[in-house]
């Protein structure tokens, strides 16, 4: 059985209950682990109060030093993370590899970032009020905001944990970190390698468990100082509305609902290949899938025939087969969620061409499996072109110019990420300034990220920026100091 990590000790809940990992793919058991409750948060939530004091005192150089220890560790061990990862959460071997190795990376950026956490000088005597400022001398330092809270999902559960726990360890921060409980066992494991690293007792502490208990224990406390979530809509709500009671600083990486733009002149094929990865890659269950396809009228109909094409030859199947492009959704709940949307579609009109049910036979029957699906004619007040579908589904959506693509991807309550199909690079940056989003790549699928640059949403998609150098600053605090030299 997995253990929770507090105060530098593995330990099981005081409840003595546990939870079950499951493979998405079979639904079998892989492992327990336990279910947290509110008194296993307080334990870590104390350990974390009762560090601050030991993580404020260590160099730079050695949280830098941890920091890249755990990076080597990581990598010496990518293969039994990568297949855990597969196995956990479903996601096809090569994806799961991919997000092994820009773990990696994460650990590596903030191991150098942690030597780079400076403030700057400000010049006073730029300042005609009050006298005297030619003999003073100003500057800002970036201190550690204290305890913070790191609350991941279950779609990338080492990735995501690591771009919360890494910035803030490389800060002087301590961490209570929440793993998904769909897919705890990366995050737990990763635990094991900072443990190795010698990381000091208290500084990153692991509670597994609900978001009702363990995960809003962690919100609620007076003792932490920050929360970093990612997550669901709803929920960062929530969470804002809890934190807020207790003034903390909080990072939201919610929900999107991206568009990718296919204007008239667009290259066709490459369009449908970046589609292909944009909306099924990982099923689609990641914040940034491409989740409505908007097609101008004069390229609609040819690149509906090129992208069913596309559909109709990607593979379903287990994620450990390096053959397999889609694999199972996460849970019944998320199918249930799938199959609904789908329906409500096509009762409102809109035309299947590929997929739109659970894949049930033999080869499937015990996982969670949803074909690959493509619809036309869906319209913008669909559930479909609204909701979250968080699923292997391609909505395609007719517009008439480019004004009326960017108000349709401009037509949702999210503003993560979209993206641009033009061969007029002069067009696409246009619209790029008309869209509203966090981010717009043009000629490129979008849910692709790099893992030092700026990360987020507006609207309901989010609040604060990650990326490990901006999520270090957002997990600092700007001290400004003066010395009166005369």
């Amino acid at each position: 059985m997995a253990q929770m990590f507090i105060e530098g000790k593995w330990v099981d809940s005081e409840s003595r209950e546990t939870l079950k990992a499951v493979n998405p793919a079979t639904s079998e058991t892989l492992d327990t682990f336990p279910r947290g409750t509110r008194e296993d948060a307080r334990r870590a939530i104390d350990a974390a109060f009762a560090a601050k004091s030991k993580a404020e005192e260590m160099s730079a150089w050695e949280r830098s030093k941890i920091l890249y220890k755990v990076a080597q560790l990581l990598e010496q061990h990518s293969s039994e993370m990568s297949r855990l990862i597969a196995l956990n959460v479903g996601k096809p071997i090569a994806d799961s590899e991919a997000e092994t190795a820009r773990a990696v990376l994460v650990l590596t950026f903030a191991a150098e970032e942690a030597k780079r956490l400076y403030g700057q000088t400000i010049p006073l005597d730029s300042h005609p009020f009050p006298p005297g400022n030619k003999n003073r001398l100003g500057f800002t330092l970036r201190e550690p905001i204290g305890v913070v809270g790191a609350i991941s999902p279950f779609n990338f559960p080492l990735n995501l944990l690591l771009h919360k726990v890494a910035p803030a360890i490389a800060a002087g921060n301590t961490v209570v970190a929440k793993p998904p409980s769909d897919g705890p066992l990366p995050g737990i494991t990763i635990a094991k390698l900072f443990e190795e690293a010698g990381l000091p007792p208290g500084i990153l502490n692991v509670v597994t468990g609900s978001g009702s208990e363990v995960g809003m224990e962690i919100v609620e406390s007076s003792k932490v100082d920050a929360i970093s979530f990612t997550g669901d809509t709803g929920t960062g709500r929530l969470i804002a509305e809890k934190a807020a009671a207790t003034n903390k600083r909080t990072i939201l990486e919610l929900g999107g609902h991206d568009p990718m733009l296919i204007l008239d002149d667009a290259d066709l094929e490459k369009a449908a290949k970046a589609a292909a990865v944009g909306v099924f890659g990982y099923s689609g269950q990641v914040c940034t899938a491409t989740k409505r396809l908007i097609v101008e009228n004069a390229a609609k109909d040819r690149f509906v025939k090129v992208f069913s094409e596309v559909v109709r030859n990607l593979k379903v199947g287990n994620p450990l087969e390096r053959t397999t492009n889609v694999g199972p959704v996460i849970n019944q709940s998320g199918l249930d969620k799938i199959q609904d949307l789908v329906g409500d579609a096509l009762d409102d009109g809109a035309v299947l061409v590929e997929g739109g049910k659970r894949l049930d036979s033999t080869e499937y029957s015990r996982g969670f499996f949803f074909a690959p699906t493509l619809l036309d004619k869906v319209s913008p007040d669909m559930q479909i072109a609204q909701k979250e579908i968080f699923g292997p589904v391609a909505p395609v959506i007719r517009a008439d110019d480019d004004s009326d693509a960017v108000a349709k991807a401009n037509s949702t309550v999210y503003g993560l990420q979209a993206s641009i199909f033009t061969t007029n690079m002069a067009r696409g940056l246009k619209l790029a300034k008309k869209i509203k989003v966090g981010a717009v790549l043009i000629n490129d699928r979008t849910n692709v990220r790099w893992d030092n640059a700026p990360f987020g949403g507006i609207k309901r998609s989010g609040l604060g920026r990650e990326g490990v150098s901006l999520a270090i600053t957002e997990l600092t605090e700007l001290k400004f100091v003066v010395a009166n030299l005369d």
